[in-house]
């Protein structure tokens, strides 16, 4: 009964995503293919991950997990309910000083049973002007335990205006989703140029970059 109720609340939470931004994807530089990869994304909104997975073709939804923070997805019944067994996510300690377990061994793990990942770099949700938040290292030590599996840069626009920080009623707005070119770590690529590169990546898909 469980899994029935996963489905069907899985299945509500794809129809409202779409019923409310008219999400859709882009896929520039990459196929949407059943190859095993690590989608690395900006983080502006908790409903970032739902919009990427509500646009992956159906075979490929299934076999994607999220990583998220435990101390969110956790916090109530519901929310864990939504984290675990409707999306599977891959649920992290966010907090060095209380984890009993290491991420970057959970999402191996993960990768290890055959899942793709979607990852946020940034740690945490952007709140300020600036495109983008420093990556955190997390992103290159993922890359350095399991480097043949394909890093696929993706950019969310508008997610953040359609659930601003705060607000619980969500604005009717056109997002879309897109997907970049598949990166790999370079074997002497150090941690501070891999991360540059995966930044860049990432910026060149956003709309200001694709305007200028």
């Amino acid at each position: 009964m469980r899994d029935i109720g996963a489905g069907l609340a899985g299945a509500l939470i794809l129809f409202f995503a779409r019923f409310i931004t008219a999400v859709r994807g882009r896929w520039d530089g990459v196929a949407p293919t059943d190859e095993q990869r690590i989608y690395f994304a900006n983080h502006a909104s908790h409903g970032d991950f739902v919009l990427i997975w509500t646009v992956l073709p159906r075979r490929m939804r299934f076999a994607t997990r999220p990583v998220a923070g435990s101390d969110y997805w956790l916090k109530s019944g519901l929310r864990r309910f939504i984290g675990r067994d409707v999306f599977n996510a891959v649920l992290i300690d966010r907090d060095a000083a209380t984890r009993t377990a290491d991420p970057i061994v959970q999402m191996t793990e993960a990768l290890d049973a055959g899942s793709s990942l979607i990852v946020f770099p940034e740690g945490t949700r952007n709140t300020t002007d600036a495109p983008l938040l420093p990556f955190k290292s997390g992103l290159f030590h993922l890359a350095q335990a399991r480097p043949n599996v394909a890093l696929v840069p993706v950019w969310i626009d508008n997610l953040n205006r359609v659930m601003p920080k705060g607000e619980f009623v969500p604005v009717p707005l056109v997002c879309t989703v897109t997907f970049g070119a598949a990166l790999t770590l370079a074997e002497t690529e150090t941690k501070q140029d891999f991360l540059a590169r995966a930044e860049a990546a990432l910026l060149a898909l956003s709309p200001k970059a694709s305007a200028s």
